[in-house]
């Protein structure tokens, strides 16, 4: 008996404690952060119309509000880990917070391009800082057999924070106003201010790391991605090289591109560890990753704005067509466990991303008819699809690279995701331009004006709407309804066959360990 007594007594030392009251409010700040981050990222998706017409952008310049959040993200996801260092976790998310806040008001204040992408970029850099961040502080304040609860919360916030976002800008937007898309982040803040100071210990600076850090590297990353999106952007509106705009924004590339591979090897700790790229797995999973986020960042941009064109939705009834995509997603997220530890990385990844691919593929087929029922199939498919691609890609991640990489590794593939949603936002804005005009064009070569179907058609428009210069009118705005259509059948085509295109990698994996801890979804 005293044996037994002694036997539980030792089993109760030796069992890991439970984490306190004060951890779980960490773990809560560190989710609410990472939400309020995501969220935003396509938040003014569906809204993106009406946010035009009042800051007087077109629908090319009207995608730097989404590109220039994207942008700042890649530049300070890699520089999270770094500046929690410098500065301490708490006092580094407390700024990156006002900030946030700050950014987002002048977002909601905005009354001009200009002032919505400086706002947008500022939302994009400090609201970026708390994505990997959630992830530190659940490996910090969580024992190690309670992670997996934190993990699947974030993994929950990772994946419909992009899916909700379009449903509430939507919402607000036909109901309250566009403003309070960003307006919302205000209370929440607060709550995430109380939650920080009540969860999170202080620690103290380390400012004398500044002097160590990779400023070469740092300064060439925002000036190589900038100037890349730039030049991405701009460059079919602008004639491309026929612009001095264009030419300044390709030097300034080269540059700062130049600039960050120079740190690669005379700095003691690069701002991204570029090598890494070298490995096969990691390798294969970075180029995942960017299709991975051309597919996520392409099509949650690109729904939206076909239904508000061709269908004439609101705000409210796209973002509803975008949330469809988060159903599977939810109902999956329980067997996440069971799905690391029994199916094969290579399966799982080349079923998720053919499943992404096979999705787009399905919007090809667009009429000036369609509606969002038709985009219903589609949307269920890519639920699914985005669920194991994001699930195994992450697993792949920390996998692939040793212990003391896996920050390093883990910021530079968000970075290349990111990467990918800016690649998708640029190319929607080139193919929307060229595509358009090219169809516009071929469609009204096919008309010939002594065709006598052409003119009895015409005739009948005219007679319909009261003059042969109104029914011409008519004419010419049906060839550009036409013409738009087959524009996004192009752009999903070519998101398809971008996501298509990297399912051969999965050959490079490896299979995960069977004893594998769950990573998380950044």
């Amino acid at each position: 008996m005293a044996s037994s007594a002694a036997t539980a007594a030792n089993a109760a030392q030796t069992r890991p404690a439970n984490a306190d009251l004060s951890a779980w409010l960490a773990v809560a700040a560190g989710t609410l952060g990472a939400l309020m981050a995501t969220l935003d990222i396509s938040i003014v998706n569906s809204a993106l119309p009406t946010i035009q017409g009042e800051i007087g952008a077109s629908g090319t310049e009207g995608a730097w509000v989404a590109t220039s959040y994207l942008v700042a993200e890649i530049i300070i996801i890699p520089l999270s880990a770094w500046l929690e260092r410098v500065l301490g976790l708490r006092t580094f998310l407390l700024i990156s917070v006002t900030l946030f806040t700050g950014f987002s008001i002048l977002c909601g204040f905005a009354n001009s391009l200009t002032v919505m992408i400086i706002g947008r970029v500022g939302q994009g850099i400090t609201g970026g800082a708390m994505i990997p961040t959630a992830q530190t502080i659940i490996a910090q304040r969580l024992p190690r057999h309670q992670q997996s609860v934190g993990t699947a919360a974030f993994g929950v916030v990772a994946i419909l924070g992009p899916l909700v976002g379009p449903l509430v800008g939507g919402w607000l937007a036909e109901n309250v106003s566009w403003h309070y898309a960003f307006f919302l982040n205000v209370p929440l803040s607060i709550i995430l201010i109380v939650l920080l100071l009540v969860g999170l210990p202080h620690q103290p600076s380390r400012l004398h790391l500044f002097r160590e850090a990779d400023w070469i590297g740092i300064i060439g990353l925002a000036l190589g991605m900038g100037g890349l999106t730039v030049f991405l952007e701009e460059g079919a509106r602008e004639e491309w090289f026929a612009s001095g705009l264009i030419q300044q924004m390709a030097i300034l590339t080269v540059v700062g591109f130049v600039m960050l591979f120079y740190g690669q090897f005379t700095a003691k700790r690069p701002v991204i560890k570029l090598s890494l790229l070298l490995d096969r797995q990691f390798g294969s999973v970075a180029l995942m990753g960017v299709a991975l986020g051309v597919v996520l960042y392409g099509t949650s941009y690109a729904i939206p704005q076909f239904l508000a064109a061709i269908a004439g939705y609101n705000s409210l009834q796209s973002g509803q067509v975008v949330l469809l995509s988060g159903i599977p997603s939810i109902l999956l997220m329980p067997f996440v466990p069971l799905l690391i530890r029994y199916v094969d990385i290579r399966i799982a990844v080349a079923l998720g991303m053919g499943i992404m691919g096979i999705s787009a593929y399905l919007e090809t087929s667009l009429t000036a008819a369609s509606v969002g029922s038709d985009f219903t199939e589609s949307q269920l498919m890519r639920g699914v699809g985005q669920i194991l691609g994001m699930l195994f890609l992450s697993q792949a991640v920390v996998q692939s690279v040793p212990p003391e990489d896996a920050g390093d590794a883990s910021g530079l593939f968000n970075a290349m995701r990111n990467l990918g949603g800016s690649f998708a936002l640029a190319g929607i804005s080139i193919l929307q331009q060229d595509r358009l005009w090219l169809h516009s064009r071929r469609i009204e070569e096919s008309l010939n004006a002594n065709s006598a179907d052409v003119q009895n058609y015409l005739s009948g428009l005219s007679n319909a709407v009261g003059g042969e210069a109104a029914g011409l009118r008519l004419l010419g705005q049906q060839i550009q309804q036409q013409a738009l259509v087959m524009t996004y059948n192009d752009i999903f085509f070519a998101m398809s066959l971008v996501t298509l295109a990297v399912v051969p990698l999965v050959l490079f994996l490896r299979p995960l360990p069977r004893n594998a801890s769950l990573a998380g979804m950044h």
